[in-house]
Formats: structure tokens, C-alpha cells, sequence
């Protein structure tokens, strides 16, 4: 049972180094692009929700941001008007408005992900598809904890 423990410490040790990593290039993005640091974290919020087929709307990024109604209309203004997201009817439900990146916000980050994705592939090559497949599984099991986490602090 020790060696199990120690496993979950180092992956929970690997994920704040990720974490921590990915915070800075999100600094590094926005200071290269002209945006602030929050204006990043909305546009991750839009880029995560759409990946998994749950796009948001103002309001739920509001909530994902922890601002005030105000703030996330000028958040989202400012990010139309700069062209990195737009604003489009809910697929189902035409009274929502959903977010989704606009073609220059969707060139400025492949832009400047593109190496980064590059080194990602990169570091996985020499991994087979089983160890992606069961690192898959523990990022998943790792991110429905956080969010089950953060919805019982909502509470």
C-alpha cells in the first residue's frame, strides 16, 4: 500500500509541476499577444468547453472566472473586439448564445502553440499507445476529482 501512496504523491507532484508550467506559458502568451492574464484563462475556459462538446456562455464562463456580470461583458466586448472569440446562436436552444474562438483568436494560438505541440509529440514518440492510453485515464480520472471538488466548494 506504501508503494501505491507514493505513486498517487508523484503523479499529485507531476501535475502541480504541469500546472505550474502551464500557468507561466499562459503568462507568456498573453504578454506576447497583448492580452491580460485573465483574458487568457477565459479564451483555455472556451478552448476546454468546446473540445468537450459543452461550448459556454457568458454567464457559465462568468461562473468559471469568479467575476461579477459586468466584468465578464467587458472581458467578452474586449475579446470580440480583438477578434479572438465570437459570439454564435446555441445549436439547440436559439435563446442561448454560445462563445467560440474566432478565426484570428483560433491562428494567434496555433500560432503560438504549434511548437509546444510539436514538443509534446516529440516527448511522447518513444511512449507506445498503452501508456498514453492509461496516462488518458489518470489525467481523466484526475480533472472529474478536481471538478467534483470545485463543484462541492460551489455548494
Amino acid at each position: 500500500m506504501q508503494e501505491r501512496e507514493a505513486l498517487e504523491q508523484q503523479i499529485a507532484a507531476d501535475v502541480r509541476a504541469l500546472t505550474a508550467e502551464s500557468e507561466q506559458i499562459g503568462r507568456d502568451f498573453a504578454t506576447r499577444n497583448n492580452v491580460a492574464v485573465n483574458d487568457f484563462r477565459a479564451l483555455l475556459h472556451v478552448m476546454v468547453a468546446d473540445a468537450a462538446g459543452t461550448p459556454l456562455t457568458a454567464g457559465e464562463l462568468r461562473k468559471l472566472m469568479g467575476t461579477s456580470g459586468a466584468a465578464i461583458t467587458y472581458l467578452v466586448e474586449r475579446m470580440i473586439a480583438s477578434g479572438h472569440l465570437r459570439r454564435e446562436a446555441h445549436a439547440h436552444d436559439r435563446r442561448k448564445v454560445i462563445l467560440r474562438y474566432d478565426d484570428h483568436g483560433l491562428a494567434v494560438a496555433r500560432s503560438f502553440f504549434a511548437p509546444l505541440q510539436q514538443l509534446n509529440s516529440h516527448a511522447l514518440a518513444g511512449l507506445p499507445d498503452d501508456d498514453l492510453q492509461a496516462a488518458h485515464r489518470v489525467l481523466a480520472a484526475l480533472v472529474a476529482a478536481m471538478r467534483e471538488f470545485r463543484a462541492a466548494d460551489d455548494d
